[in-house]
């Protein structure tokens, strides 16, 4: 946990008696001590996360079953609905983003407004049973969801210096997967345990969402300006001025002293940066070939007769391997480049498609197929945001990452819709094979649509 250290505030050269060299050396270490740092602000938003993955997983890992076999939709109608639980929110992120940045101090507030308005939609889903309603309902679990990712990933990236964003969103998606691997589990066994299991999953749901909640309220600071570490700062001007930690840094000192004003028109015109724009780009590409995870859990069942009473476990093997390897391939992105690990997490799941596209029937199939769809999420998820990071002034980081956000919820959302449909009129194995060629080539334009050096290769 990160600990402000009052000797890095100190002046690196007061009684030192090797002068400047002895004041550089001290400025290293401190750096070096800041680098390594995880803020107490990126454990209290991985609790919030943790706890509310509990609750929103519980839905999730019991929803498509309840949809499609409970409720006798077909797969375009479940593709609809799963557009809309998993692309919804691109339409309310920028409003997120906007409203954070605005008002200078509010990305706890308004996280806690999206995490709130989730929380009160799962009890409703006791309430409906037809199509439309069960739609409304999603659509605003998503508003809420919409809401507070921009605002929450800001604070996470504002209060981490640029050399660990990697390994804090790394912790923060780490602690977020692992309510993904408790939720199913919680689901699994209410399930077992009572006659109406639906019922009784979504009202559990509710209970540990308004849990998540007031841990937001009680333990998040109030403002960026709390969450971001003093030493950071003091570390950075002392190095600016005694060495040249390369152009990143002075880049971001430059920014600092320009006031944004934080409008719509600020924000989209964030779009002109060249690696912030090709970022969005790619991550919109990626996102029109990747199929949702109802429908990877879907294929995996029909693949191996699994029967209804474990599907609630299915999402546990993705989960497990997505809490296993997001801090190691957050700080591989760190020292490596995190568009290489980004790009590579796309190769694992492409390497998932061609598994369920096989003939291979093995009892080691699901386990193959979880662990590269969790490593796909390690390797993407955080590292995405720690990417987009890098491109994003201080004052425009909430708007700045709602905008890559966006793009890539709104290109999910078409996959769901134009996988459902594919499903529908020619079979699962055709749709996934079509978007198994389609992730390939989109992955082949991002390699060489990638952004610049900056991004590309950690601070020197």
């Amino acid at each position: 946990m990160y600990v402000a250290d009052s000797r890095a505030d100190a002046d690196p050269s007061a009684g030192s008696t090797t002068g400047i060299a002895g004041g550089t050396t001290g400025i290293a270490r401190s750096t070096s001590r800041v680098s390594a740092a995880v803020t107490p602000t990126v454990f209290a938003l991985g609790a919030v996360s943790l706890i509310t993955d509990v609750s929103s997983e519980m839905v999730t890992a019991v929803l498509p079953l309840y949809l499609v076999t409970g409720l006798g939709l077909s797969p375009l109608g479940f593709g609809l609905l799963d557009g809309i639980y998993n692309g919804f929110s691109a339409l309310v992120r920028l409003a997120g983003g906007h409203l954070a940045d605005r008002g200078g101090g509010r990305h706890k507030w308004i996280a806690g407004i999206g995490y709130g308005i989730s929380a009160a939609c799962k009890p409703l889903l006791l309430l409906a049973h037809t199509l439309t309603p069960i739609g409304l309902i999603l659509a605003a679990d998503r508003t809420g969801k919409g809401l507070r990712t921009a605002p929450r990933d800001a604070l996470i990236s504002l209060s981490s210096t640029p050399e660990n964003r990697g390994r804090a969103f790394g912790v923060h998606r780490a602690m977020d997967t692992a309510g993904a691997l408790l939720g199913p589990l919680v689901a699994f066994l209410i399930l077992r345990a009572t006659v109406d299991g639906y019922d009784a999953v979504f009202t559990v749901s509710f209970c540990v969402a308004v849990v998540g909640v007031l841990v937001l309220v009680l333990f998040v600071p109030g403002s960026s300006s709390t969450a971001a570490p003093r030493t950071e700062k003091a570390v950075r001007e002392r190095v600016v001025g005694e060495r040249a930690v390369g152009e990143q840094a002075v880049g971001e000192k430059a920014v600092g002293e320009k006031t944004v004003r934080p409008t719509l028109r600020a924000a989209f015109a964030l779009l002109a940066r060249r690696d912030l724009r090709r970022i969005t780009v790619c991550a919109l590409l990626l996102g029109l070939a990747t199929v949702s995870d109802s429908f990877v859990y879907l294929l995996l069942q029909r693949r191996l007769g699994v029967p209804d009473r474990w599907f609630a476990l299915l999402p546990v093997g993705t989960a497990a391997a997505f809490l296993l390897l997001a801090v190691p391939l957050g700080r591989l992105a760190d020292r490596v480049g995190r568009w290489r690990v980004f790009l590579g997490g796309h190769g694992a799941l492409l390497l998932a498609y061609a598994l369920l596209l096989t003939s291979w029937h093995g009892t080691a199939l699901p386990y193959a197929v979880l662990l590269l769809h969790g490593a796909f999420y390690a390797a993407t998820d955080g590292v995405l945001m720690a990417v987009a990071s890098d491109s994003v002034p201080e004052q425009l980081r909430s708007s700045g990452l709602a905008l890559v956000q966006t793009g890539q919820a709104a290109a999910r959302f078409v996959c769901s819709l134009g996988f459902g449909a594919a499903w529908t009129l020619w079979g699962d194995r055709t749709a996934l094979m079509a978007s198994a060629v389609a992730l390939a080539v989109c992955a082949a334009f991002a390699f060489t649509l990638r952004p610049g050096r900056s991004v590309l290769e950690p601070a020197p």
